[in-house]
């Protein structure tokens, strides 16, 4: 999908997403309904969900598609790389990302972005893969911050530190 045509889609996502998430204050709510739009709306999303920081712990949460795996090694993969740098994490080809978790061997490709709650605390990272490779791009990075932060109304911003 070109980058115009994957952009036009995340805006109408954004758009739909305000009106849904205006209906409930509850986060995991929110979360949820941002995880199912995700999934059934963008082509090439094979598991879309949330692993969450837990007593320093990731264990997956909200989540669409196959099995996961239900807690991930520490400082391991690329949701812990998003985890420990604070920074989006766009993997082309998983098999040439050091420490990879595999829960499913059908995932090509990965994106993992950091949950801030509310009080800018990384609580979570969305997790993104895909079954066919290079899906991810800076496109996805931006589009998929600024729908995170629609969760709990704060804007978007590229600084992550």
């Amino acid at each position: 999908m070109s980058r115009s045509i994957k952009g036009d889609r995340y805006e109408r996502l954004k758009q739909q997403l305000t009106g849904l998430l205006a209906k409930s204050p509850d986060e995991q709510a929110r979360m949820a309904t941002v995880v199912a739009l995700l999934h059934h709306k963008m082509p090439r999303f094979f598991w879309t969900g949330f692993y969450e920081l837990k007593q320093g712990k990731l264990v997956v949460k909200l989540y669409q598609g196959p099995v996961a795996c239900m807690e991930l090694k520490k400082d391991m993969g690329v949701c812990w790389a998003a985890i420990n740098t604070g920074q989006p994490v766009v993997v082309p080809n998983v098999h040439d990302f050091p420490g990879h978790i595999v829960c499913d061997s059908r995932s090509q490709s990965e994106i993992c972005i950091p949950y801030r709650n509310a009080a800018g605390e990384i609580t979570a990272v969305l997790d993104i893969d895909s079954d066919v490779l290079g899906t991810f791009d800076e496109t996805d990075q931006t589009q998929l911050g600024e729908i995170l932060a629609l969760i709990h109304g704060v804007p978007y911003t590229e600084n992550f530190s």
